[in-house]
């Protein structure tokens, strides 16, 4: 009998960051877990249908046995059996971000037996969660330098509070994932970005794009390319109105750092486009080489690689330190930081082997 690891979820952030990431390192490791005070700190405490979403999706990949798996629910036990590869397909039912439901899924694909196929419906571009286009054209590419191959295909977007985004996820699993070691920035060579509205005129997505633009030529960037994407109303499928921008800058070096900004009733295009511009121009004269979106991604995969992985993040948030905690605890690794200006965070991996792959 594996002796269960008990999470109290009202450690650190005490919201769904502990969450995620200890149902995720229990799959990955197949250790039995316990958490209790699941978003203790909420207003709304226990469980959300998002939440739902990734665990069930865990418990159908892993063959766990579970307790404690319903909405509001504050305590849950999770066993995992077996990794599982396939199709999957999954419906949060709301506009719970997709984004993060990924979030607790990509590191347990990474160990998979072979390549996996998910297709999620939910939030594709909503509040308080890193935006699809985000995961796609930032984070994945910092899981392509860890040896990790994910693609990320969007279907249809969804915005709050309809939802009803389609997202298609297909993992390739590693053998060992390699450490990562991203320490400057370097020079930025060039910023993309996708500028997007559905169910509204295409000015909307065109003058969020202009906005941003204008802020960044401003600031003395000239190598910019950032896309415009509207639907005819004819062949739109998309469930209810919405708009957002996504911008990322590519450094020299390798590094990317990515921003974004959503649309709201009331809210200006061109406010939307300025605010992801000046949060980008924010993180590039941070001076670091990672956001402070992937640092709160990243320590899960830094901890299983193999060897020690360094990185500089332009500000170590409350989620990233309470998912260091986490990982702490269930995986038994010792991360170093140091916070200045920026925060460098450094982690002997260690170097989980996938015993499907020869």
């Amino acid at each position: 009998m594996k002796e269960i690891i008990e999470i109290d979820g009202s450690m650190g952030e005490g919201g769904g960051q502990v969450l995620r990431t200890a149902i995720a390192l229990s799959a990955l490791s197949m250790k039995p877990i316990k958490i209790y005070n699941i978003r203790a700190k909420r207003s709304n405490p226990g469980l959300r249908p998002q939440h739902l979403t990734g665990i069930k999706m865990l418990v159908k990949i892993t063959d766990a046995e579970v307790q404690g798996l319903y909405v509001n629910s504050t305590s849950i036990a999770f066993s995992p059996k077996q990794c599982k590869s396939g199709k999957f397909e999954f419906n949060i039912g709301t506009a719970g971000s997709i984004s993060l439901v990924l979030q607790t899924i990509l590191p347990v694909m990474a160990f998979a037996p072979r390549k996996t196929e998910l297709k999620i419906i939910g939030g594709t571009d909503v509040r308080w969660s890193p935006p699809i286009d985000y995961m796609k054209n930032v984070f994945i590419k910092y899981l392509e330098k860890m040896g990790y191959k994910v693609e990320i295909e969007i279907i249809r977007r969804g915005h709050y509070p309809k939802g009803g985004g389609i997202v298609r996820v297909i993992t390739h699993p590693v053998k060992k994932l390699k450490p990562i070691e991203i320490m400057e920035l370097g020079e930025i060579i060039k910023i993309e970005g996708i500028s997007h509205c559905v169910k509204l005129p295409r000015h909307v997505a065109e003058r969020q794009r202009k906005a941003a633009i204008e802020v960044l030529r401003s600031a003395g960037y000239t190598n910019i390319e950032i896309k415009s994407e509207w639907y005819e109303p004819a062949k739109d499928r998309h469930l209810g109105p919405g708009s957002g921008i996504v911008l990322w800058a590519i450094s020299d070096r390798g590094a990317i750092l990515g921003s974004d900004a959503l649309g709201e009733r009331g809210k200006r295009a061109e406010q939307v486009g300025r605010e992801a511009a000046h949060k980008l121009l924010e993180e590039i004269r941070g001076g670091a080489p990672i956001d402070s979106h992937v640092g709160d991604m990243l320590p899960p995969y830094m901890a299983v690689a193999e060897g020690t992985s360094r990185i500089t993040v332009s500000k170590l948030t409350l989620h990233a330190k309470t998912s260091i905690e986490v990982v702490e605890r269930i995986l038994g690794v010792k991360f170093d930081i140091k916070e200045n200006r920026n925060a460098k965070v450094s982690v002997k991996g260690l170097g989980i082997t996938n015993k499907y792959i020869h």
